[in-house]
């Protein structure tokens, strides 16, 4: 398991059981060892394929950036 890996199940460890389990779901997804799938909002859809078409040209945050969206749940 990576450094970065290990941060970040680390800060997933501190929030609350049902936002655990959305990330792991997210996590499963991302594996191929989905889970149920969940029905996306029609309105944020465009922002759904974005991020996937971000993630299929290999543009992803930065260790900073992860580290600020983790911060934010602190509050």
């Amino acid at each position: 398991m990576t450094k970065l890996l290990e941060k970040a199940l680390e800060a997933v460890r501190r929030l609350p059981p049902d936002s655990q389990n959305e990330i792991a779901l997210a996590m499963l997804a991302l594996s191929g060892n989905e889970g149920e799938a969940d029905e996306v909002d029609p309105a944020h859809l465009p922002a759904v394929l974005e991020g996937l078409a971000q993630a299929k040209r290999r543009e992803f945050a930065t260790d900073a950036e992860i580290e600020a969206a983790f911060r934010r749940f602190e509050r």
